[in-house]
């Protein structure tokens, strides 16, 4: 998204909104009288902006799509002229046959599974004929998206198809760990697109897109507080960079599975294990191959792993998310536990 026209957007309406300030009397004596510029200049702009919104709804919504598996729903976005759809895992479950409604409220469409990716939560199903004029999405550059910027998620919340939020990008880098309750996949994602735009249950696998009409990221989950029974938080949801999504769709359509997936691993089976408190205290190595990651820097079964590089490691989830942080090749420090004595290990990280 061009970020100096957001500028242009946002900047006209908060001097508005200053002079209207001014014009209620914050200070003593006479309000100033408004400049009729000003006061015209705000409903102009708000004016763009929502004009703004209405043209990428209008030019991205017919591109999303419902999905109706026999136990669950979610959305998707069209890939490719060729009637690839891409959703999340978790939407497609153990299915292989779907029942797919274009957002703009055409007819059912029977579709079936390509493959799907749990490790990074992602698949691809094929419509099984190719509608006249479907319309693939446009997808936009991981490396343009910035904390600011405004986005819209589209998708079937609670069943609602063709639904739009608004909200902006909260953060980016985000490592975030998926739930298995509720259909989850268990996966850790690394580099996940944080937003305050709503995602609620049917969101999944739909479109994050920018003001530009671009798909940035694939809505995926909220988070969830457990102190309020484990509810939604309200605007605190992820989804997966765009970056990721070509990545593991541009593979599937071409070979069927993922075949690089560019995920570091230790190469390990592992548990997590407690301390004389009852207290997580690192992941116990079960199985470590002699050819894998951590066997070839001479970790083995029986080692207690406690860091990986700046990293902590007291869960098998805080060792899936220091390494969804980090690159296959990686040599990084592993410490660990052997008999009582701490030792550290110098480890080329391996690929999922």
């Amino acid at each position: 998204m061009d970020v100096s026209r957001v500028r242009r957007l946002l900047v006209p309406l908060t001097a508005g909104a200053c002079a209207a300030a001014l014009v209620a009397g914050c200070s003593s004596g006479a309000a100033p009288r408004a400049e009729p510029s000003t006061q015209a200049g705000a409903p102009v702009v708000a004016n763009e902006l929502q004009d703004d919104y209405r043209a990428v709804i209008k030019d991205v919504l017919p591109s999303v799509v419902q999905i109706d598996a026999t136990d669950s729903l979610g959305s998707g976005v069209v890939y490719d002229d060729k009637g690839h759809i891409v959703t999340n895992a978790h939407v497609i479950g153990e299915e292989r046959a779907f029942q797919v409604t274009a957002a703009t409220g055409k007819e059912p469409m029977p579709a079936r599974l390509v493959a799907t990716y749990p490790e990074q939560d992602l698949a691809v199903i094929r419509l099984d004929s190719v509608p006249q004029g479907l319309k693939p999405a446009t997808f936009g550059d991981s490396a343009e998206v910035d904390m600011g910027h405004i986005v819209l998620a589209m998708g079937s919340p609670l069943g609602l198809s063709g639904s739009v939020t608004q909200g902006i990008v909260s953060a980016t880098g985000r490592t975030v760990s998926e739930g298995r309750t509720g259909g989850g996949t268990g996966a850790t994602i690394g580099n996940m697109v944080q937003t305050s735009a709503a995602i609620n249950p049917g969101n999944s696998g739909g479109a994050l897109v920018n003001l530009d009409g671009e798909v940035i990221g694939i809505p995926t989950l909220a988070a969830v507080d457990p102190g309020l029974g484990g509810g939604s938080v309200p605007g605190i949801g992820f989804a997966i960079p765009v970056s990721m999504v070509r990545t593991v769709v541009d593979q599937i359509i071409k070979d069927g599975k993922v075949t690089d997936s560019g995920r570091a691993a230790l190469d390990i089976t592992g548990r997590t294990v407690l301390d004389d408190a009852y207290e997580p205290s690192g992941v116990a190595v079960v199985e470590a191959p002699a050819g894998g990651a951590a066997g070839r820097a001479g970790i083995r079964p029986g080692d207690v792993i406690t860091r990986i590089g700046d990293a902590p490691v007291t869960t098998i989830t805080s060792l899936q998310e220091a390494l969804a942080s980090m690159k296959p090749g990686d040599r990084v420090a592993v410490v660990y536990e052997r008999g009582g004595t701490e030792a550290t290990a110098r480890v080329t990280l391996g690929e999922i």
